[in-house]
C-alpha cells in the first residue's frame, strides 16, 4: 500500500474540521458583542468571519460549519443555565446536560439552516449573496427562532448593538431591523476583504456600510415619541433575597420585614416597584397585608406595583402576578409568556407522573390571558411585563399604544452571578428604545435599573445588595415606528428581498 498517497488523504478530514473548529470559535467570541463585555464590533466581525468561512464549501460542510458557530454562541452564551436548573433548581445533573445540549443542538440548527440554504442555491460570490440573501437568511430565522417551540430570541444579534450606532434603527423597525443593519455590513465587510474583487465592488460595498450607519444615525436624531406630563418620581426595591432561601418555611417573616423596611427608605416617590414575586407566599394568603400596605402607600402618596404569586382557588390555578395598588386603575397583570422547564412542563402525562414520583417540579403556573385590561398607577398608564416575557418586544405592543411608562420585574438570582442578568438588561433597554418609552425595572438581586426613551441607563443598582433605586421618569407619549406596525416590514421586507434572491437565481444573475 502507498502510504504515500494515503497521506493527503488522511489530512483530509483532519483539514475539513478547521473550519467547524474556526466557526465555533468565532460564534464563541460573539458573546464578547453582549453584555456584560458590550464590545459591540464584534456583532459585526463574528458574522463576517462565518461568511468567509463558508464561502465555496459544499452545502453540507457549510450546515456543520454554521451549527458549529451556534454551538460556540450558545454554548457559552446560555453556560448560565446550569446554574439555574441544578445548583438552584436542583434538577439531576444527568437531566441538565441533557436540557442543555437540547437548546444548544436546537439553536445550531437555525446556523446550519442559514448556511446550507446560502450555498445550497447561492454558492457563487456576487451581489444577490452578499446584500441579499445571507442578511435576510439571518434575519428571518432570527425571527424565526424568536417565536417557534415557544420561542427562545436570546442572543438575538441586534441587542448587542444597543451601544452601536446602529441602534437608530431600532425605534424603526425593532431589533430584526437592527440585526439586519449588522448583518449586511458583515456581509459588506466580506466584500471588501475577498481576494480578485473589482475596485467597483469593493467600492459599493463601502458605500453600503456608510449608508447603513449614516442612515441609523439620522434615524436616531428623530425623537418618535415626546414628554406628555412632569416628572415622576418613582422607587424600585431590590430585597436581594437568595434563591435558596427565598421559599424556605422560616423565611417570610424575615423577607416581609426586609421588603417593608426598604419601601420605608421609599417614601416620597409617586411609585414603588417590587420585583417578580417578591415575597415567598400565595396572594390570596396576604390580603390583610397588602391593604395595610395600600393605606400606608396612600398616606405618602405612592402606588404599588408588587410581583406576587396568586392562586385561584376556584380553578386550582397559579398564576405569576403583577399586583398594581392604586386608587385607580389598580388591579392584576398576569405574566403571559411563561418559561418552559420553569414555569410550566410542555411534556406528556406520563412523564409528569415520572417528575412526580423523583420528587421533581411538574407542576404549571397558568398563562395569563392574551388581552388583558389596562392598569395605571402614579397618574400613569403602565404597560407591564414580568421576567423572560419582555424578550419578546412583538407581544408588547397593543399595550404600548396607550402607555405611558413601562415597568419589568424579574427575579434573576436563579441565575447567580452569571451573564445572564447583564443580558437580560440589555433586553430591557431594547424595548425602551423600540418603543421610546422610560422604563422601571425592579429584579430581586439584581439588575434594578430606570432606562430612558433612547435605552439609556438613568440609574441602576449594584447587584445582590439590599437597596433602593430612586430616579424621576417622565410620561411618554406618541408612538416610534415599530410600536405602530411591529416585525411586519421586516419580515414582509426580507421575505420579498429573498423572492427577488429567488428570481435573480432562476434568471441566472446570482453571479452579479
Amino acid at each position: 500500500m502507498n502510504i504515500a498517497a494515503r497521506g493527503p488523504a488522511a489530512a483530509l478530514p483532519i483539514r475539513a474540521l478547521w473550519w467547524p473548529a474556526a466557526a465555533f470559535a468565532a460564534g464563541s467570541c460573539l458573546n464578547l458583542a453582549f453584555a456584560p463585555f458590550a464590545c459591540w464590533p464584534i456583532a459585526v466581525l463574528a458574522p463576517a468571519v462565518l461568511f468567509a468561512l463558508i464561502r465555496g464549501l459544499p452545502p453540507r460542510r457549510a450546515a456543520w460549519t454554521g451549527a458549529a458557530f451556534g454551538a460556540g454562541l450558545f454554548t457559552f452564551g446560555t453556560y448560565w443555565l446550569y446554574t439555574c436548573l441544578h445548583v438552584i433548581g436542583a434538577v439531576p445533573i444527568w437531566m441538565t446536560i441533557i436540557l442543555q445540549a437540547a437548546l444548544i443542538g436546537l439553536m445550531s440548527i437555525y446556523y446550519a439552516a442559514l448556511c446550507y440554504l446560502a450555498n445550497r442555491f447561492w454558492l457563487k460570490p456576487g451581489a444577490t449573496r452578499a446584500w441579499l440573501v445571507l442578511p435576510v437568511l439571518w434575519v428571518l430565522l432570527e425571527w424565526l427562532r424568536g417565536w417557534a417551540l415557544s420561542g427562545f430570541p436570546w442572543l438575538s444579534l441586534g441587542y448587542a448593538l444597543i451601544d452601536s450606532p446602529l441602534k437608530g434603527w431600532a425605534p424603526l423597525f425593532g431589533v430584526y431591523g437592527v440585526t439586519w443593519a449588522a448583518v449586511t455590513m458583515a456581509a459588506a465587510l466580506n466584500v471588501l476583504l475577498l481576494p480578485a474583487v473589482p475596485n467597483s465592488r469593493r467600492l459599493a460595498a463601502l458605500l453600503g456600510i456608510l449608508a447603513v450607519l449614516f442612515l441609523s444615525v439620522l434615524a436616531e436624531r428623530r425623537d418618535w415619541t415626546h414628554v406628555s406630563g412632569p416628572a415622576i418620581p418613582i422607587a424600585a426595591v431590590q430585597g436581594a433575597v437568595p434563591q435558596n432561601q427565598k421559599w424556605q418555611e422560616n423565611s417570610l417573616d424575615d423577607t416581609v420585614t426586609r421588603y417593608s423596611s426598604l419601601t420605608a427608605q421609599a417614601w416620597g416617590a409617586r411609585l414603588i416597584v417590587w420585583p417578580e414575586a417578591a415575597l415567598p407566599v400565595l396572594a390570596n394568603s396576604i390580603q390583610d397585608y397588602l391593604h395595610a400596605l395600600q393605606q400606608l402607600g396612600h398616606a405618602h402618596g405612592a402606588d404599588f406595583a408588587i410581583g406576587l404569586v396568586d392562586y385561584q382557588p376556584a380553578t386550582k390555578q397559579f398564576r405569576n402576578g403583577l399586583l398594581v395598588l392604586s386608587e385607580s386603575g389598580g388591579g392584576w397583570y398576569y405574566k403571559r409568556h411563561l418559561v418552559p422547564f420553569g414555569e410550566y412542563f410542555p411534556v406528556p402525562g406520563f412523564v409528569r407522573s415520572w417528575l412526580r414520583l423523583m420528587n421533581l417540579p411538574y407542576d404549571d403556573i397558568t398563562p395569563g390571558d392574551d388581552h388583558q385590561p389596562g392598569l395605571s398607577a402614579a397618574g400613569q398608564k403602565l404597560g407591564l411585563t414580568i421576567c423572560y416575557e419582555d424578550a419578546f418586544g412583538s407581544q408588547q405592543l397593543k399595550p404600548l399604544r396607550d402607555a405611558t411608562l413601562l415597568i419589568n420585574v424579574t427575579n434573576n438570582a436563579w441565575y447567580g452571578d452569571s451573564t445572564a442578568p447583564h443580558q437580560h438588561l440589555q433586553i430591557s433597554r431594547m424595548r425602551a428604545l423600540e418603543a421610546g418609552r422610560y422604563l422601571v425595572r425592579a429584579a430581586n438581586d439584581g439588575i434594578t435599573a430606570a432606562i430612558g426613551p433612547h435605552g439609556e441607563i438613568l440609574a441602576r443598582l449594584p447587584q445582590f445588595q439590599q437597596a433602593v433605586l430612586r430616579a424621576d421618569v417622565r410620561p411618554m407619549s406618541g408612538l416610534t415606528p415599530y410600536a405602530r406596525v411591529g416585525n411586519y416590514p421586516v419580515i414582509v421586507g426580507t421575505g420579498l428581498l429573498l423572492a427577488v434572491a429567488v428570481w435573480r437565481r432562476r434568471q441566472g444573475d446570482a453571479a452579479r
